[in-house]
Formats: structure tokens, sequence, C-alpha cells
């Protein structure tokens, strides 16, 4: 035999499966003074696994739901999950594990948890990670890895998952000690959700999650150089409190952070008590009441058109929570072009990034705007600034041309479900021309309410965010209702997770908003490439409420507009998950409408004026 056939290559199997230390047989003699059987049992009683610690460190935190798939690397935390107190939703697949896991966080405010394997388990998790990571939301994924010794080696199913993560993540882990990984799971979890949320991964080598370790209580601290600044500044407060009582055209920009906060109660006082206007980003939808007077709406590329009219003319800028990111500022050039910006953010890398503040204000977002409010001791004088904004509302209403005899318009989809259903209702989107409808015609009036993919604008965002979000709802006690819009390319992509919510018997509703387009690409190939729809027409896509049924899940379609208002509420009362295949205008587009980079103040309000 040659000496290669003699060489036997040690696979990951063999080391998994091979006896440790304390488990070989030993030919040593036992020694007079060995520990007796008793003193050996109290020893063992105080040990446990790395994977044990793992599942302690979550159910100290109190985390009760996480979404995930099983896998080889990954299987000792999944075993170890066995008589906890933890509830597991297997997913269909891993990015509708860290789309559910964004939106739990996103509908609770603590952060989702979501689990899967080495290799492609942990790639698959990247989408949904980087979305939490621009829009800010608490997450922790906790991925499997080889065992340590193979790390590096191209091993089966190895993939460098903190090396991958790690421009996506706020902070991520590999957990390469048995005695640390639970404080270090802990750590992941408090960093998730303390200062500026975001993302946390720990990476678990298998050798580490089935090694012994001592049991002991975990820990869930943030890092003691992580000290993020909450209370404001007292100078930068009387700067902001002045600058805002000497406005004459004031207006409030409410970013997501006043939501991530928990400030929307604060925003609310403010804009009361001193009758200022305000506007939202996208993301920060539902922070004000809309049915509000103050009330103008969200601004930038989709926003209002009184909205983006009075951030181009207002004087002060009191914005809060938000990172000025493009699609809200259009070109930064031309982004409140006449105010001085009062910025509160809790990042300080946030300020002056994007837009200069005259004058920055670093702390918590709700502490700031009750100091701010404490500090300041007069209203502007602003009675004609707010009549001028009212009549840019009537100016540039949010209406559309719906016949009677025409095909169904999204509006009046999106409408009617707001119709139908609380105003507690919580609304997820896909990404596309529907996440816009949804955003426009639905009046959200409570925080935490409106779920979508913002920064990142990952299509297929929507089912699983509902999933997410229903537990989150189940795990609160609450029975409140969720409506998830996605167009027809959009739910293709995550369709596999109607299997989940048929499984979990999650009452949610899906509205597909069916132009059989990828609708914003066909918006835009129509708009700036001479309407040359290259791969933009979905016209094959499959019959969606006939594939609803064979999921077992109810299944609807809707050809005419007369078909709408039965549907809607055959769909909501549905006691289960249900979808309402809406065949809609395939000419409908979005508008308002601002060209990227374009002026706010500059937006169409149709196609020949872009």
């Amino acid at each position: 035999m040659s000496e290669h056939a003699s060489t036997r290559r040690v696979s990951q199997d063999d080391v998994d499966d091979a006896p440790t230390e304390d488990e070989a047989p030993s030919t040593d003699h036992v020694a007079d003074d060995a520990p007796t059987e008793q003193a050996r049992d109290d020893a063992q009683s105080t040990e446990t696994t790395g994977a044990a610690a793992v599942v302690d460190a979550l159910e100290a935190t109190g985390v009760e739901t996480l979404f995930g798939i099983q896998g080889g690397a990954i299987m000792p935390v999944y075993d170890a999950l066995t008589g906890s107190s933890l509830r597991h939703v297997t997913m269909a697949h891993e990015q509708g594990a860290a789309h559910a896991a964004d939106a739990y966080g996103i509908v609770s405010g603590d952060p989702g948890v979501c689990m899967a394997t080495s290799g492609p388990g942990a790639t698959n998790l990247v989408t949904g990670i980087a979305d939490a990571n621009m829009d800010s939301d608490p997450v922790v994924a906790l991925t499997g890895q080889v065992p340590t010794n193979f790390v590096g080696n191209d091993a089966f199913q190895e993939t460098d998952t903190t090396g991958v993560t790690a421009p996506i993540t706020k902070a991520n882990y590999f957990a390469g000690d048995a005695d640390a990984v639970g404080d270090t799971v802990g750590e992941a979890f408090a960093l998730a959700e303390t200062g500026r949320p975001g993302p946390t991964l720990v990476d678990l080598p298998k050798d580490v999650t089935q090694a012994t370790t001592e049991d002991r209580e975990p820990t869930a601290e943030t890092p003691q150089h992580y000290d993020p600044q909450y209370e404001p500044d007292e100078d930068a407060v009387a700067d902001a409190a002045r600058t805002l009582e000497d406005a004459e055209r004031p207006l409030v920009l409410a970013g997501g952070g006043v939501i991530k906060g928990e400030a929307s109660e604060e925003l609310r006082e403010f804009v009361t008590e001193h009758d200022i206007p305000v506007v939202t980003s996208m993301p920060a939808v539902g922070a004000f009441p809309e049915d509000e007077d103050c009330s103008v709406g969200m601004i930038g590329m989709h926003g209002t058109g009184a909205g983006n009219m009075a951030v181009t003319h207002c004087d002060t800028l009191f914005a809060v929570g938000t990172r000025f990111d493009d699609r809200l500022t259009g070109g930064v050039e031309t982004f409140a072009p006449e105010a001085t910006v009062v910025h509160v953010d809790i990042d300080p890398a946030e300020i002056s990034k994007n837009v200069y503040a005259d004058v920055p204000v670093v702390g918590d977002a709700a502490t700031a705007m009750e100091a701010i409010t404490d500090e300041m001791t007069t209203s502007p004088d602003a009675d004609e600034w707010c009549e001028q904004v009212t009549d840019w509302q009537d100016e540039y209403p949010m209406t559309y041309r719906a016949p009677t005899d025409g095909p169904v318009k999204p509006q009046f989809v999106v409408e009617a479900y707001d119709e139908a259903t609380d105003d507690d209702a919580v609304v997820t989107t896909g990404v596309g021309q529907h996440q816009m409808w949804a955003v426009q015609y639905w009046t959200f009036k409570q925080p935490r309410t409106w779920v979508s993919s913002h920064g990142l604008g990952a299509m297929g965002y929507g089912l699983p965010a509902a999933i997410g979000a229903k537990m989150a709802v189940r795990d609160a006690g609450d029975d409140q209702q969720v409506v998830c819009f996605e167009g027809d390319g959009s739910f293709l992509m995550t369709v596999q997770e109607l299997s989940v919510a048929v499984r979990e018997n999650l009452d949610i509703t899906v509205a597909v908003l069916n132009n059989e387009y990828i609708g914003m690409v066909r918006q835009w190939q129509d708009a700036f490439y001479d309407r040359n729809r290259v791969a933009s027409e979905y016209s094959w896509c499959p019959d969606f409420a006939t594939l609803a049924e064979a999921f077992g899940a109810k299944g609807i379609t809707v050809d005419s507009p007369d078909e709408v208002a039965d549907a809607v509420e055959a769909s909501v009362e549905y006691d289960g998950p249900s979808v309402v295949d809406f065949h809609i205008d395939p000419a409908e587009n979005v508008y308002p409408m601002v060209p990227s980079g374009g002026a706010n103040g500059k937006f169409a309000l149709s196609e020949d004026q872009l």
C-alpha cells in the first residue's frame, strides 16, 4: 500500500464524534485520595456545555422567540433548546429568519434573534443583517461555525462569517472560549439594543458549543468602552431652544431615531405645545399621528408635496434621530437651503455627516427633546408659516384618479384595508411601488406599526416581516392585526415563508398588488431609459391565490374594483394566513416623485414633469 493510501484524512465528523479527554478510557489506577463518587457527582452538577450557556444567556435577557434553520454546525445549540423556555420558529430560508427577527425587533422594541448554521446558513442571513444595519434595528444573529482547529482550512460549510459581516454589524464576535460564550452572547444582546440600535452577531464554533464549562449566571452588559451619550450638553440644549424660539418658519423633521428612542410622546408634546408643523422620514412614519393638524406627512423621493415644499422653504429645521440619507434629502446642496439646522442624534458620527448641523445636539432623542422643550420659554411666531403649509397641503393633495369602470387602483386597495382594520394594525411591506403606495395612503397613528426595508431596500421583506411582527404581537399578549403589502416580484422572492405562516396558524393578511412588473424598475425605465423595459416584465408569475391554497392558506383573486370590498373583508376576517392577488392597473405609477439627486421642492406629479 502506498504512503498516500495509508494516510487517513481527518474529517470534521471524526473530530465531532471523537471522545473527549474526559470520555477516553484510562489505564491509570485510582489513587487512595481520589474524589468520592458523591464529590464527582457534585462537581459534574456544576458543569454545562457551551451550547447550554448560549441558551441560558438568551433566557436571562428575556428572549421569548427566535427564528432560524437547523444545521450541522449550529446543532449543539438547537439540541440545548430542548426543555428551555425559548420558542423557536423554523423558517423556510435563513433570509426569512433574519427579516422576521428584524421585524420582531421593530414591533417589540427588543432585539430579535435569528440562528443559522455555518457556511450557506450564515451567508443567507447577510441580506437581513445588512437591512437591520442600515435601519438601525436591534437584531442578534447566532451562527454555527466549523470547529476551531478547522477554521481557515476550507472545511465543509466553512465561511469567514465574522469577516463577511464585519461591515454590516454593530459588533460581531468569534466565540473561541466555552467559558466565556454565555457572557459573549449576553454582551451582543445588550449592545444590539443600547444607544443607537443595530445588529450584532456571535459566531459559534462547534467544538466550543460542545465543550463543557462551568455552570454560572450569564451576564448581559455592554463593553466598558461603549458609553453612548444620553444626556445632551446643556449649552447645546440652550442653543437649540434659542434657535427654535427665534424661528419664523420652523419645521420638525422626525427620523427613525424618534421611534427607536421611544420619543414619540416627547415629539407630540413639543409639536402640540409650540404648534410647529412636523414631517417624517420614511422609517419614522407613525412617530407622529398623521391625522393630526400639524402633520405634513413624509418627505423625500416619494414624500408629500406639502412636506417637500415645507422642508425646502423652512428657516429652521429641528431634525431628530435622522441620518439624512439620499432618499430623504435628494441633492444635499438643495436640501433645506434656507434653514438653520438643529440636529439631535445619539450617534455623534451622524452629526454633519451628510447635512451640516448649525446646532448639534448629541443625546438620546427623548431626553434631548424633553430638555429642549423645558428650556424654551416662548413659542416661535409662526402663524403665517403654518397657514402657508396648510395652503401647500390644499395645493398638493394625495389624490388619484379611480374610474369606477377602470382597473383596480393600488391606492384604493391600501385605503380599503386601512378602513377595515384597527388604528394599531401593523403594516409590513416588501420593496417597490407597493411599498410607496402603502406608506402614502395608509394613515399611521401609532409608532411601531410601519415595518419595511428602508435603507437597504430588500425585496421580499414583507412576508417574513409579517411573521416576525405577528410573533412579537403574540409575545406581547396583544391582538394587533398584521397586514402585509407585497408586489408580485417582491412576493415571489420569499413566498416559501407562507408555509411557516400556515404551520404557525398566524392570522396575517397578504395583499399582493400585482401589476405583472417589477413596478418601480418599470417606472424608472419609462421615465429615464426611453421605456426600454428590459427584464422588468413579470407576466410569467404564478396564480398567487392558487399558490396560497397549495400552501394551505386562503387564496383570493381580485380583477375589478367592485370586488375589492368583499375581498378585503373576507381576508381580514379569515382566522389564519390569507393572500389576496389584486390585479391592479399596470400603468399606475408612484407620485409625487423627486428624481434621484434632485431638489425636493421640484417634485414631479406626473411622468412628463420628470
